[in-house]
């Protein structure tokens, strides 16, 4: 099965400002240690960038995949304008294009754009890793960033409906090698 790290709006004027989300560091050193891995694996890495015409326009400062995170020059580049990395973008032709069947998604903001792409993942078909512990999102009044990444963990890998698996695995547990096609 042919696989695919989506790295899911990991941008400047999201993750790196004052408040910073939750555990930013490690999961930053968890999304560049899946990258590591799925390059090496020969699987495409996808940095997945929201946009807007406030706060996050495209080129902007703001817009850019934070500065913290390892980029080379093979790894793909997708604009989105709502929190589904599959409506109205490229994704699902480059996804098609490389024989995906499987994505492991990672990325900011779990309750939202990572919540969402799982979802339609599944709902499109692929099978879907999250990688457990390389998402985040910032605090909420209802619940800290650890609480919502943990129940989002659960409640996602518990949906069946879909047909595909959805799974949350470790950063740890993840081997894009044995993802790769035989």
């Amino acid at each position: 099965m042919s696989s695919a790290l989506l790295v899911i709006d990991f941008q400047a004027g999201l993750v790196g400002t004052d408040p910073f989300p939750g555990d930013i560091a490690e999961v930053t050193r968890r999304i560049n240690a899946l990258t590591s891995q799925a390059r090496q694996a020969g699987m495409p890495v996808v940095f997945i960038q929201h946009e807007n015409e406030r706060e996050l326009r495209h080129g902007s400062a703001a817009w850019q995949v934070a500065d913290d995170l390892h980029i080379e020059p093979g790894d793909l580049r997708i604009g989105k304008r709502t929190p589904d990395a599959f409506l109205d973008t490229a994704l699902p032709t480059v996804l098609a294009e490389r024989g995906v069947k499987h994505v492991v998604v990672c990325g900011y903001a779990t309750e939202f754009c990572v919540d969402t792409t799982v979802r339609r993942a599944a709902a499109n078909g692929y099978a879907v890793t999250i990688a457990a512990d390389a998402h985040t999102t910032h605090d909420k009044p209802h619940a800290d960033a650890a609480r919502i990444r943990e129940h989002h963990n659960a409640t996602l890998s518990n949906i069946r409906s879909f047909g595909p698996k959805i799974a949350a695995v470790r950063t740890d547990a993840i081997d894009f090698s044995a993802l790769a096609p035989a």
